[in-house]
Order: C-alpha cells, then structure tokens, then sequence
C-alpha cells in the first residue's frame, strides 16, 4: 500500500490543509476585531470550551484512523469500512448530545468555567449555534480520515480550502452587509463546515470501494480495537489540554500587567507554523506506518520512522534558527515594546530546543499509536507534563524567578525528556506486537 504514497506525497496535503486550518482562524479573528474586542475575546474563550468537547470525537477518530491503516495495509479494506461505520454511528450519536448540552445548557457551561461579564451574552450566542452543531465537527474527521487512510489526500485538503473561502465570504456578509455581529460570524461557521462534511462525504462515498470487500470481523471486536488506541490518544490530549492550562494560570500571576503571559501568546502564534509542519510530517507517517505494520513490514516502518523523524528535526532547527535570528523585525509586526521584543527573542531561542524534542516526540509518539502502542505515550505524558511543563513553569518561573522564560525551560523539558522516552520505546521494538489486524 505505502508503494502508492511517499511521506512527500502524504505530507504536502496534510501540511497545507492544517495552514489552511490556522490562517482561517487568524482571518476569523482579524475580521471579529472590527466588531471589537469583547467579540474577539468572548469567541476565543467560546472556541477553547468547545475544543473541550471535540476531544471527546478524538477517541473514536483516533483509533479508527490506526484500525483502518493497518487493515488495509493487511489487505482488508472490508474492516476499515467497518471501521468507518461504526465511526459514524458513534460520534453522530455522541455529537447530538453533546451539542444538545451545549444549545440548551450554554449558561450553565459558562457559569461553570466562568467568563468576564461583559464576554458573557456573545459567548453564549456563539456557544449555542457553534456548539449545538458540533456534530459537524465529530463526522468531519471521520470521512476526511477515512479518504486519507486509502491514501486520497488532495479531496480533504480542497474540502478545508472550499469551506475556509466561504466562511471568510459569509463573514463579510454577515458581519459588514447585515451586521449581525458575533452571531453571523457563528452562523458562517457552521455552515462552511457544513459544506467541508458534505464535500468529504461524497469524496469517500465515490472514490473508496472498500465496502465492496468481503473481509469482516465482528462488529464489537473493530469497535475494542478503535477504543483501545483511540482512548489512551485522547487521554493524552485531554491532559495536554489541563498541563497547559495550569502553565497559563501561573504564567497570569506572574505580573498584573500580562507581560508574560502576552509574551508566550506572541511566541506560540509565531512558532505555530513550526509545529505544524512537524504534526503534519507526523501525521504523514503515521499513515505509513499503519500500512507497514499491517503488511508486517516492521523493517520499512522503522526505517521511514526514523527518517522522519530527523527530517522533522532539521525542519525544526532550521525554522526556529530563522525565528530566533529574526526576532525583532517579525516582532515590529505586532508591538513596538521593547521589553516584550526582548523577552519574545529569549523564548524563541528556547523554542529551538523545544521544537527539536517536540518534533521527534510527535513523530515516534504518532507512530507508536498507529502501531497499536498507545498506552506507553499517555503515561510518560501523564508524568512529565505535569512534572516538567507545570512544576518547571513553578519552579524555573516562580520560584527561581525567570518568569515566562523559566515556564519554556520546562517546556522545552518536557518535550525533549518524552523525545528520548519515545525513541527508546520505538527501538525497543515491542509495538511490533501491538498491532491489531
């Protein structure tokens, strides 16, 4: 199966959908910022509790994308349409309660995590309508997996560019034509994601024939299989999700002014485009790597693992090299403060170490859940987000006194302590008995 895809060819389209991805949230926000900024604010905290729940879709998308490489790699293309179909089934059922949740109880999410009062009426109009039709958001993943598992990649990537163009046109409408404000930019929303599933649905329903095949399993044992990689996966996110979190909650108490937490903001917008080059050539890999090990061709796998993963680390150096050398002019973009300059060129030169440990973590971690090895990621996460990421923010940060400087020390930590964690899994060669198909 690998024979008809390269890691350039899976590469490209992932790469370019995820920029896609993030230069229509940059776009969302420059156009919200006419409305003001209590609208940029109350959907920026809006997005971040839905995302919140779209972690809970990770668990099936996760796992059936490893289910359905491998068998396919295996040549059973008949379970990974199994796959996909309990896939559907799951989420669309998960998705319509979820969103119920979130359109009849937006005020009562909101009370829970709390929000400024002045964010409060428009976050919960774009929590209704964005929230209560999150079932888009649990079947797009699902169809646009499933196209790429049988190596289509271009269908999903036009998908996200279709829909990305017209929600950047229903926003003009909506918020400069008909003035409807937070609302219209939540309408444009739903709808240009309405059109990205329906894109990707057609796609896979035409072009893969996999339910054509005669190959099958019992419907409870492709569903074990999805969960045991999709749940561990998930958990790890989740996790993430709360470590980052409580970085933020010291990095606010480390000046009332925000210096430092504005500081790490600016850092991340730039160094976004460094991650996701590294998550689109893990997430390229990991694709390989299912039809590797489905096929039992563990040499090839290790091989194009290892490539990949040094690809990613040149990639890395070299980008942060140019974002560190270049600190001040990109940092005239955005402030004239020259004690926010400064601090944003320490965290970029961090940042090189950071991206090095995060691009190998990201690739061997991805392979090792394609593989079937899920558990072992979520455990070294569980331990060393917390004790490097949260207790190095606190002790280089707080503690020692270096502010936002000392959290990326920890940062950096902790993503370089899980690369070498996840390089000695992966030669050790046990997720050569984890497969699934």
């Amino acid at each position: 199966m690998d024979n008809r895809k390269t890691l350039g060819q899976l590469f490209v389209p992932i790469c370019l959908e995820t920029l896609f991805y993030m230069l229509a949230g940059m776009v969302d926000t420059l156009m919200l910022s006419s409305v003001g900024d209590q609208a940029v604010g109350a959907v920026g905290t809006a997005n971040t509790y839905i995302g919140m729940f779209i972690i809970m879709f990770s668990v099936i998308s996760t796992g059936m994308m490893a289910v359905m490489t491998q068998n396919i790699g295996a040549g059973k293309p008949g379970v990974a349409y199994q796959a996909r179909q309990i896939g559907v089934m799951f989420n669309i059922v998960l998705g319509i309660v979820i969103g119920a949740i979130l359109f009849f109880g937006s005020g009562l999410v909101l009370d829970i995590v709390g929000i400024a009062d002045s964010l409060r009426a428009p976050a919960e109009t774009y929590l209704q309508i964005v929230g209560g039709c999150c079932f888009l958001n649990a079947l797009i993943p699902i169809f646009a997996g499933y196209l790429r598992a049988f190596g289509f990649m271009h269908q999903s990537l036009a998908a996200t560019v279709i829909a990305n163009i017209m929600n950047l046109c229903l926003n003009a409408v909506f918020l400069f034509v008909f003035d409807m404000g937070v609302a219209g930019v939540a309408i444009a929303t739903v709808i240009s994601k309405a059109v990205n599933l329906i894109i990707v649905f057609i796609a896979s329903c035409k072009l893969v024939k996999a339910k054509d095949d005669p190959h099958r399993l019992p419907r409870k044992e492709v569903f074990q299989q999805i969960i045991k990689i999709g749940l561990p996966s998930a958990l790890e996110s989740a996790l993430y999700n709360f470590a980052m979190t409580l970085m933020i909650r010291f990095l606010n108490q480390m000046d009332p002014e925000g210096l430092n937490v504005t500081a790490r903001s600016y850092t991340a917008q730039i160094t976004n485009f460094s991650f996701t080059i590294g998550a689109a050539l893990a997430g390229a890999n990991a694709i390989l790597t299912g039809w590797r090990v489905g096929a039992r061709e563990f040499d090839a796998c290790d091989k194009g693992t290892k490539k990949a993963a040094l690809i990613g680390i040149v990639v890395a150096i070299a980008v942060e090299s140019i974002f560190a050398l270049c600190a001040e002019p990109i940092m005239s973009l955005f402030t004239d403060d020259p004690e926010m300059v400064s601090i944003v060129a320490k965290l970029l030169a961090i940042d090189i170490v950071l991206e090095i440990g995060r691009a190998t973590n990201l690739v061997f971690g991805n392979a090792l859940k394609t593989s079937g090895d899920a558990l072992f990621p979520v455990i070294i996460g569980a331990i060393f987000m917390f004790l490097c990421t949260v207790g190095g923010t606190y002790f280089f940060g707080i503690h020692l006194e270096l502010m936002v400087v000392g959290a990326y020390i920890g940062l950096a930590l902790d993503e370089c302590v899980r690369a070498v964690a996840m390089f000695l899994r992966w030669q050790s060669g046990i997720w050569k008995t984890k497969g699934v198909a």
